[in-house]
């Protein structure tokens, strides 16, 4: 019970990040990179994207 749950929750995470990655501002290509990482490595990819994907914008001075 606790695997099938810990499964739907990373698939709505993977979701939740694919639908961020198609509506954020980055390039065709930089989408298609984060959704193949995210889909390749569902939960390493989802937790990189988390780590450097919104971030990935913004030069910290």
């Amino acid at each position: 019970m606790f695997s099938t749950l810990g499964a739907a929750i990373v698939f709505i995470l993977d979701i939740w990040a694919i639908v961020s990655v198609l509506g954020s501002g980055a390039s065709t290509g930089g989408k298609i990179l984060w959704i193949l990482v995210i889909l390749i490595l569902p939960v390493v990819g989802f937790i990189i994207w988390l780590i450097a994907g919104p971030k990935g914008g913004k030069q910290i001075a």
